[in-house]
């Protein structure tokens, strides 16, 4: 494996990691509600902000992500969608590129 393709793997895992630990202490100190999750993300101007900008990147990067994959025909690389809504464009995106750098046969 390539050091590029180990900085992308490293990067999807601390994407990973580090995001969750806060959402899990976020739930652990307010209860388990998704409603209350986004409440917290719209509390003033800055983290609406900071919401939206994740929301159109994790939208381009979506569709960065399908047409692609419908022209490498690299289905793997669909895992990128769901890490990106599920855990966070820090996740997903180097994710994306970790797989989008393997050969494909």
């Amino acid at each position: 494996m390539s050091p590029l393709r180990m900085l992308y793997l490293a990067l999807a895992i601390w994407g990973a990691v580090h995001p969750m630990y806060w959402f899990v202490t976020w739930f652990r100190e307010n209860g388990f509600s998704l409603a209350g999750m986004l409440e917290a993300w719209h509390v003033n101007a800055a983290t609406t902000g900071l919401v939206w900008d994740l929301t159109v990147a994790a939208v381009a990067l979506t569709v960065w992500v399908i047409a692609e994959t419908l022209v490498r025909k690299n289905w793997i690389a669909l895992l990128a969608i769901p890490a990106t809504f599920g855990i966070g464009v820090s996740c997903g995106l180097p994710l994306y590129l970790f797989l989008r750098s393997r050969a494909v046969r």
